[in-house]
């Protein structure tokens, strides 16, 4: 099976970029409605319907769900562009078909996906309400969870592109995780199960982003859904999708999300899930905070009459302005900053920093500065 042919022949061109809401994907689902598959489970702190999704007549009962984070969507477009293969009626789809019967929701935030931001309307972030269940939202994923009854669970996510593939200087593009069930993080038959699988899918992403799979902590809290649902007994699998070079809008990020479930999925089809793999689990990179979305290096500043040379860094904000996510690049540190990599890196050759202001980075000031009055970067990036 060659994924790159399947991705271009089933992505779905409608949605794109890093805003998505409702309003993106009500004609996918009203298109998708052929014969009741879609319905609405519920609604969000702000009535916003919250829907699902259902296909398949087999056995093995998969739930999948995104943006609980509601600016989180990558896994939602990657999502849409595996229910296009489900629907192609191709040999590979009606396997599928006819082995699982797949019950997704696309977003469980809407009103988060409206705003753009992590938490609901409410300012809870779903993520950790697992337990106390105070969220309609929450209910509504919990009341799935227990009459769908799934064999297993696909948590889908994004992570921020501050993290990095171990020490390797290499971003993690996608990371995943098999939550812990308990505080020891013990390995039972149903998390091994996520573990196993995970190590088949990384198996099959090395291919294309060799070092660039990185594995989540696997510390233990009942109020994260993941743990909660591997501890209620189901395989678990978190998907973080992550950065990949110049890729903000998540497009490439997106492309090994849609991989990746198409292998998962090809992998408990075909019972292809060797008996142990949690050494090959283990070998996966640690997610580590070691990234900045720009690095600049060697940089002379002036402080108070004293030249120094000295490294600082600074970090995209995601603000939504008029329906359209802007990404503003500010200061957000400055020192050696050893042990840590820049997506962009540039070295000044101890170039003299100045800007409009008072000549030295300053914490959350916008990256627009000079480097010898010369070269002007707006935006964290050089102006041409």
């Amino acid at each position: 099976m060659n994924l790159e042919e399947l991705f271009n022949q089933y992505k779905e061109h409608s949605i794109e970029g890093r805003y998505l809401t409702l309003d993106h994907i009500q004609p996918l689902l009203d298109k998708l409605n052929t014969d009741n598959q879609v319905k609405v489970i519920g609604k969000s702190v702000l009535g916003e319907p919250i829907y699902s999704y259902e296909i398949g007549t087999g056995k093995t009962r998969i739930f999948l769900w995104s943006q609980m984070h509601g600016n989180e969507s990558t896994t939602t477009k990657a999502l849409f562009d595996f229910i296009n293969v489900l629907n192609s009626k191709s040999d590979f789809a009606e396997k599928m078909l006819s082995t699982f019967t797949f019950y997704a929701i696309p977003i469980l935030n809407p009103d988060g996906a409206r705003l753009y931001t992590r938490e609901n309307a409410n300012k809870i972030d779903l993520n950790r309400d697992s337990q106390n269940l105070t969220q309609p939202e929450s209910n509504v994923l919990r009341e799935v969870f227990e009459t769908f009854k799934p064999h297993y669970c696909f948590n889908l996510h994004d992570q921020r592109t501050i993290f990095g593939a171990g020490d390797t200087g290499k971003p993690a593009t996608v990371s995943f995780l098999a939550p812990s069930y308990n505080e020891e993080r013990e390995v039972n038959e149903n998390r091994q199960k996520a573990i196993n699988l995970i190590a088949g899918i990384n198996d099959e992403l090395q291919k294309y982003i060799p070092g660039q799979v990185g594995r989540f902590d696997d510390s233990f809290n009942i109020n994260c859904i993941g743990d909660t649902f591997q501890f209620l007994g189901v395989p678990t699998i978190l998907f973080e999708a992550g950065h990949f070079p110049n890729d903000y809008e998540r497009e490439v990020t997106r492309k090994y999300i849609f991989f990746s479930l198409i292998s998962g999925f090809k992998l408990i089809s075909e019972n292809d899930l060797v008996v142990n793999r949690i050494s090959d689990y283990l070998n996966i990179s640690q997610n580590k905070v070691v990234f900045y979305d720009f690095m600049y290096k060697n940089i002379k500043i002036n402080y108070d009459g004293i030249e120094i040379i000295t490294n600082f860094v600074a970090q995209y904000k995601e603000e939504l302005i008029e329906n359209k996510i802007h990404f503003n690049a500010y200061i957000v540190e400055a020192g050696e900053l050893e042990n840590y990599f820049g997506h962009y890196e540039y070295d000044g050759n101890e170039a003299v920093y100045s800007d409009d202001y008072l000549n030295i980075p300053k914490m959350n000031q916008k990256a627009d500065f000079y480097l010898n009055k010369n070269t002007k970067f707006v935006n964290g990036l050089i102006k041409s």
